[in-house]
């Protein structure tokens, strides 16, 4: 569904003004090279946080603490 609404947008974005549709075109996978640094930075920090939760609330679970349900948002 993304694809879709993000071909339809360069699609009016082409009709409107063709040379910015080109660059855009041009210039998207250089922007997605550019932000795999960032997103690897991401998943490292969510894996480390995941981690350290885990590692802090072992003892708990050791005792006999059952985790808590997520709550739902309202």
């Amino acid at each position: 569904m993304k694809t879709l609404v993000a071909l339809v947008a360069w699609c009016i974005l082409f009709v409107l003004c063709w040379p910015l549709a080109l660059l855009v075109l041009v210039l998207w996978p250089l922007a997605w090279l550019v932000s795999l640094p960032f997103r690897l930075v991401g998943v490292t920090f969510s894996a480390l946080f995941a981690f350290l939760h885990a590692l802090l609330m072992l003892p708990a679970r050791l005792l006999g603490a059952r985790p808590r349900a997520m709550a739902t948002p309202a």
